[in-house]
């Protein structure tokens, strides 16, 4: 970061007088300010505790002032804000001038465990979130890397440790991404449970390993091919479908009916990897995909879509995600 000031059509100056947060805010050899302007397409020069801003647009240089004043306040207030968060705050500010990003954070966060709190990384993640405080049925559609099943792990597991449910169940139906089962040793749930791996990586992201497998040996929490449902009636528990866009209609429908008293659903899918057979079209095929259009006007069912802004991986997925949508739109 260059300590000159290069005199632009625009200027302002901001001056914090908390020295530690000031820093944190700057970021280790101030990589969230150089994030920051190249987003914002503006130039900052920090001297002590002060940041001056300079650009040819001005409302990118008041954008970017109501960004670091805003940023500022969420890290005096205690919250630990990484660096992905002030990649997203960009984004997010820049979409909704008006965001408190204070409320954003803070309002929106939650406890899952002694381990791990869980804040919303972008605006769709945060209706995400309170689509599952106020809903049975949540389906989150969109692409790898958006969060969906994370966060609907992390409210399933805080449910649970709330007593709110008494079990967890997570499932997917065991159809191939490519690779054939059938070469894989075990039964069908030792066949699938290697595709099962992001729902156990985030259970033990927010669980001790020993809590876990007690857990598991209890049957509290259960992972299950989805033909495993097939009859069963599901009360006080939490059910995440994960990769649903490779149900068939019937067996999104089964899975939805097994829904009990005291039951919330989440249903999780990208429709732009379906791996069904491509021998009918994508309505006739997907279960997601046919759901989507038979529940859209069920209110008590909430549907959030998420797409590549709101993808919390390198901000290279974005782009590759972006670059694949531009071809298969051609």
């Amino acid at each position: 970061m260059e300590n000159t000031i290069t005199t632009l059509n625009f200027s302002q100056t901001i001056d914090f007088d908390d020295h530690k947060a000031s820093n944190l805010l700057f970021g280790p050899q101030e990589k969230n300010l150089k994030e920051i302007s190249k987003q914002n397409k503006v130039k900052l020069a920090t001297r002590g505790n002060s940041i001056h801003i300079s650009g040819n647009d001005k409302d990118l240089v008041m954008l970017t002032m109501r960004l670091l004043s805003q940023l500022y306040t969420v890290i005096r207030s205690g919250f630990p804000l990484e660096f992905n968060d002030i990649v997203y705050s960009v984004s997010a500010l820049k979409t909704n001038p008006g965001l408190d990003l204070y409320s954003f954070f803070k309002d929106s966060s939650f406890i899952v465990s002694p381990k791990r709190n869980i804040s919303p990384k972008t605006l769709n993640q945060r209706a995400y979130l309170e689509a599952l405080k106020e809903n049975d049925i949540v389906f989150g559609v969109g692409p790898a890397g958006t969060g969906k099943t994370y966060l609907a792990v992390a409210f399933a597991v805080s449910y649970l440790l709330a007593k709110r449910v008494k079990r967890i169940i997570l499932t997917r139906p065991a159809v191939e991404a490519g690779e054939k089962l059938g070469f894989l040793p075990g039964d069908l749930v030792e066949k699938v449970n290697p595709y099962l791996r992001p729902l156990y990586d985030a259970l033990y992201d927010m669980l001790e390993a020993d809590k876990v497998t007690a857990l598991f040996e209890s049957g509290v929490i259960e992972i299950a091919p989805l033909a495993f449902m097939r009859g069963r009636t599901l009360h006080d528990a939490f059910i995440i479908l994960d990769e649903a866009q490779n149900t068939t209609p019937e067996q999104m429908k089964m899975f939805l009916t097994r829904m009990g008293f005291g039951s919330k659903m989440v249903v999780t899918g990208d429709i732009t990897q379906i791996d069904l057979p491509k021998n009918n079209n994508m309505f006739e095929r997907s279960g997601l995909v046919q759901s989507l259009k038979i529940l859209k006007d069920i209110n008590e069912i909430k549907i959030i879509h998420f797409d590549s802004t709101d993808v919390v991986r390198h901000s290279l997925v974005s782009k590759i995600i972006l670059a694949y949508e531009k071809f298969s739109g051609e």
